[in-house]
């Protein structure tokens, strides 16, 4: 029997490649979709790589998407990213949005699942231990479920896309929890949105939000955290 294929947004995180892995548990085989955005956070393309590698990913396209030309974030532009020791609040959206992305994304990954015939699309989106980005909300996947109905010539035709969001009721231990069961190397995964270079390695810097929410999702989980903190 063929098995199904489901498109996965990949971007090499703790997240998305839990995401990738939770793919394949449900019986999908897994077209891997990065998005070279220019992110300041390139690395995370490596991490992609490897996890795209460790599922088995039937292809794996490395997009090119500029969105550095539009800037309006601290990922795609010279603004800085924020740092500190204080309460993360998801109460106002910070700088590291990068305006509409996963809109963008869930878009280019439609388009590939209706040219490939696959009618499920994973994204690692979250609504609990997140920074408050509006478009990693239930609402939106919805909204964008709707949209893919009209959009579409498989919609038109009555074939459903389907976004599957298997982290989105999880705080940060339960994903490091769901990780650990599904045997994803967490230490192959890249966070941090502010790479350090030490001695030709990137690290983590351990100071964003992005490294601060994953280091507490494995202590909350009561795992070892397997990153490497500059």
């Amino acid at each position: 029997m063929t098995r199904r294929q489901a498109v996965v947004l990949l971007s090499g995180g703790l997240d998305s490649t839990t995401c990738a892995a939770s793919a394949r548990a449900d019986g999908f085989d897994v077209l891997a979709l990065t998005i070279d955005y220019n992110q300041r956070h390139r690395v995370e393309l490596e991490a992609a790589a490897r996890a795209a590698a460790a599922c088995d990913a039937v292809r794996h396209v490395v997009l090119p998407l500029d969105l550095s030309v539009f800037g309006g974030s601290s990922l795609t532009s010279d603004m800085p990213v924020p740092k500190g020791d204080g309460k993360m609040s998801d109460s106002v959206i910070p700088p590291t949005y990068v305006p509409a992305r996963n809109t963008v994304f869930l878009s280019v990954a439609l388009a590939w699942a209706e040219a490939a015939g696959a009618r499920d699309i994973y994204i690692g989106v979250n609504a609990l231990d997140y920074s408050g980005y509006p478009d990693c909300r239930p609402e939106f996947i919805r909204g964008f479920e709707s949209l893919a109905e009209k959009a579409t010539k498989a919609g038109d035709e009555g074939e459903a896309f389907r976004i599957r969001t298997p982290l989105l009721d999880l705080d940060k231990a339960g994903i490091a929890r769901l990780a650990d069961r599904l045997g994803v190397d967490a230490g192959a995964t890249w966070t941090c949105y502010d790479p350090v270079m030490r001695g030709g390695e990137a690290l983590h810097c351990g100071r964003c939000d992005a490294c601060r929410l994953r280091h507490k999702g494995f202590v909350e989980a009561g795992l070892p955290d397997p990153t490497r903190y500059a």
